[in-house]
């Protein structure tokens, strides 16, 4: 019960960023701005508090140990890559138009006896 209080607080605090929005209507837009961000800030804090912030918290951290392990591919690695992919789609793309040609000729030439002029 205690969490879903602190879940509908963090909500409210959301509105009132949003409120403060509207509300400083006369005033600079980066306050305008601010007050949405400590809305939102706010209900973080809070939403942290619960059993659920806590799990997406080590989610989080585990996530991002496991981003830090990626090995990312090297400068040649990336152009050789790209250079098989950019022949690939040529290939394919020769292929399918000599199949759509091909088609063609079939039905409209050889079945349905239509000539081209």
């Amino acid at each position: 019960m205690a969490e879903k209080l602190k879940i509908a607080l963090a909500l409210l605090l959301v509105v009132a960023g949003i409120a403060g929005f509207y509300l400083l209507g006369t005033e600079a837009l980066a306050w305008r701005v601010l007050a949405v961000l400590a809305g939102v800030a706010a209900a973080l804090v809070v939403v942290s508090f619960t059993a659920t912030g806590g799990r997406f918290w080590v989610f989080a951290r585990e996530a991002w140990r496991e981003a830090q392990k990626v090995v990312w591919p090297s400068r040649k690695e990336t152009m050789q890559t790209t250079g098989v992919v950019f022949g690939f789609v040529v290939v394919m793309a020769v292929f399918l138009w000599i199949a759509d040609k091909g088609l063609e000729w079939v039905l409209y030439d050889l079945i349905l006896g239509w000539k081209r002029l």
